[in-house]
């Protein structure tokens, strides 16, 4: 993409409240670029300063990275640090999706 993509990234990782995820697919659509969602990871990556990327999980609320790998585990102490709750590998909610469409559950509330 270009510079004006991965500038929009950052504001928004940047920006993710201590003890809350967002999924690559809300990151995108927050930063004006829906369905760009497998780009995030890269924008994040080419950041000059350090994000809180650990905060970026995937539409499902797991983790990123494989299960027990390093990454995976690096990612599960940065947020349990910041009091986040994991499950079988997934973020647990602390508000439920019982009530949401299947959009709104799986892309985020529109903005």
């Amino acid at each position: 993409m270009n510079n004006k993509f991965d500038q929009a990234i950052w504001k928004v990782v940047s920006n993710i409240p201590v003890g809350q995820v967002k999924a690559y697919g809300e990151v995108a659509r927050a930063a004006g670029y829906p369905k760009r969602a497998r780009m995030v990871s890269k924008a994040m990556g080419r950041s000059p300063e350090p994000l809180p990327w650990y905060r970026v999980v995937k539409s499902d609320r797991s983790l990123a990275f494989e299960i027990d790998s390093s990454p995976y585990q690096k990612q599960a102490k940065l947020l349990k640090e910041e009091g986040v709750k994991l499950r079988d590998g997934k973020v647990i909610p602390l508000v439920s999706d019982k009530n949401k469409s299947l959009d709104e559950a799986i892309w985020g509330p529109r903005d």
